[in-house]
């Protein structure tokens, strides 16, 4: 496996570590603040925070091409989409556990995978699409509350709304993860927060208290910003549905905070639930790994002697073309390079 290709996997986890302590600590800080405010100052987090790095580390970053006009649309799609769904989430958290929730995240990974395949035309295999049918009845499991009442609890609905949206924002990103990321990340952050600002503003909320402020926004630095620059830099490399694979991890350090934490109990649905998760989710690292891998053909071509009668009776040139193929293939058909070069 490649140095970059390892890289791009502990940046995916990192991501997911950053982002795993958003749930229990926002199911505390829910006693504080409502739901959608809560949202706003953690996106507001994330500007401000990648904002300032971007200040101490301008010299020594890169140059990165910054946004254009052709990635507007995708721009825009990624700022609406992180305008829903984190109020989807917080308001999931305010009506169900912490640990629950942790977990029904998971389902963004099917949500970016099938959008992966079906609208960018990323290539899924067999036992990629065998762990997002397990993540898929795992979600099931959590959010289903008995056969007496045939009903799935709103809590669990609104968090798996939120995977569908951040599957779609997820994509959206891809599709410019290529260029500057401290410029996406602060995008998302100053944008996504104002405009949950207003809609938490307009339905009535009230500003949480400024220590209260504070906390979020420096959670918000963390497992909002953080986790989306690290999740945007291996995304880059290993496209969107091998990173959703590896962001899988995010929900069991959730959980495992969850129980510390808040002191949750585990319910048989729930241990049901994770080990179903689990084993999805080990399936589609497997997979990820399976298919992380490098091509390197090198062969000699188009070898020919050629006899020029204007250079000298029975003078003979020989000219000899050697040509190298280079292909990087990362995951089944989730991005490719080639270089040619001729001699």
């Amino acid at each position: 496996m490649k140095k970059t290709q390892i890289n791009a996997i502990i940046l995916a986890i990192l991501a997911a570590t950053f982002y795993a302590v958003s749930i229990p600590i926002s199911k505390l800080l829910l006693t504080y603040t409502a739901p959608t405010m809560l949202a706003a100052f953690l996106y507001l987090g994330a500007g401000i925070g990648i904002g300032i790095m971007f200040l101490f580390q301008r010299d020594k970053i890169g140059d990165r091409e910054k946004l254009s006009k052709s990635d507007l649309p995708y721009t825009i799609g990624m700022i609406v989409l992180d305008i829903i769904a984190p109020v989807l989430l917080m308001n999931g958290v305010a009506r169900t556990t912490a640990a629950n929730v942790s977990l029904l995240n998971n389902f963004e990974i099917v949500a970016t995978a099938i959008i992966a395949f079906f609208i960018f035309k990323e290539k899924i295999s067999r036992r990629m699409w065998g762990a997002l049918i397990l993540v898929t009845l795992s979600s099931l499991v959590l959010s289903f509350e008995g056969t007496d009442s045939l009903r799935f609890s709103t809590g669990s609905i609104m968090v798996i709304g939120a995977a569908v949206c951040w599957g779609f924002e997820n994509n959206c990103t891809r599709m410019i993860s290529s260029k500057s990321t401290h410029e996406i990340v602060i995008i998302k952050g100053f944008f996504s927060g104002t405009g949950t600002l207003l809609i938490a503003l307009i339905i009535g909320e009230k500003f949480p208290p400024a220590l209260v402020t504070g906390i979020i926004l420096l959670l918000g630095f963390v497992a909002y910003g953080l986790s989306i620059f690290t999740y945007i830099r291996a995304q880059e490399i290993i496209g969107a549905a091998k990173t959703s694979a590896f962001y899988a991890l995010a929900p069991f350090i959730g959980a495992l905070l969850s129980f510390l934490l808040l002191n949750e109990s585990l319910s048989p649905k729930y241990a049901a639930g994770l080990i179903i998760m689990i084993l999805g989710s080990v399936i589609a690292v497997i997979d990820t790994l399976r298919y992380s891998h490098k091509h390197i053909h090198t062969h000699t071509v188009h070898v020919y002697t050629h006899t020029d009668n204007n250079i000298g009776r029975g003078a003979v040139r020989t000219e000899t073309v050697t040509h190298e193929h280079e292909h990087t293939h990362i995951g089944p058909g989730l991005a490719h390079h080639h270089t040619h070069r001729g001699m």
